[in-house]
């Protein structure tokens, strides 16, 4: 189960009080996403407009609202947890980098934490996903989409990539076992309905993207067997 953006049905979306509060309700892991501002700080904040309309990466940090936290804020308010970092990077959005620098300095920050194995990297562009599993193949990566392309777990064994991150609405049980079958993981988003939950608990899901992980936790327990 992924805490996605946070506890964020509990507190504000993506900070530093909904990644804690994720750790209080005892997730394991937290989803959340990252993009840079003009002065090159990388920040957590999930649209590339901040709520007045003004843009994150024609802003300097010390222009940003306080509740928008660093990315070095957040994966500390993380600790204990790991951490799936979505790079935004859609070229349909005013921060979009071709050149990929977004995905370097995202890596250099997670390398200088020397803590690889808690670190997931994942986002909508396949280049860069690319981008970063070339540059530390050590810290697992997953590729984001709406719907499962064809042979899309051919094409993640293929790139050295661990997992596929469909959205739960467009999953289907036989994409589930495909990738296992190729050896690839699945983690679904975003689901805060236990019977869904329940039901991809069945299919073999490997992680539900939660706003409500509290809920999930719940779901999880109530279907462990029982003790001896």
């Amino acid at each position: 189960m992924l805490a996605h953006r946070g506890a964020s049905r509990a507190e504000r979306e993506n900070t530093l009080a909904a990644f804690r509060r994720s750790g209080e309700m005892g997730a394991q892991s937290v989803e959340l996403d990252v993009r840079r501002t003009s002065d090159g700080v990388l920040v957590v904040h999930h649209n590339p407009h901040l709520a007045d309309a003004r843009v994150i990466a024609e802003l300097t940090h010390a222009d940003l609202p306080e509740h928008v936290p660093t990315l070095a804020d957040a994966l500390d308010a993380c600790a204990g947890m790991r951490v799936n970092v979505e790079i935004k990077n859609d070229p349909s959005e005013p921060d979009f980098d071709a050149t990929e620098s977004i995905a370097d300095e995202t890596i250099a920050h997670l390398i200088a934490r020397d803590d690889d194995s808690r670190w997931l990297i994942s986002c909508f562009r396949m280049e860069t996903i690319d981008r970063c599993r070339a540059l530390a193949p050590s810290i697992a990566t997953a590729f984001l989409c709406v719907e499962a392309p064809d042979r899309i777990a051919d094409t993640l064994v293929t790139k050295g990539h661990l997992a596929l991150h469909p959205w739960v609405n467009a999953l289907t049980r036989h994409t589930i076992d495909a990738c296992h079958d190729a050896g690839v993981q699945v983690n679904t988003w975003t689901c805060d309905d236990p019977g869904r939950m329940a039901e991809l608990i069945e299919w073999g899901i490997d992680g539900i993207c939660t706003n409500v992980p509290d809920v999930a936790l719940a779901v999880i327990a109530d279907r462990a067997p029982a003790p001896g």
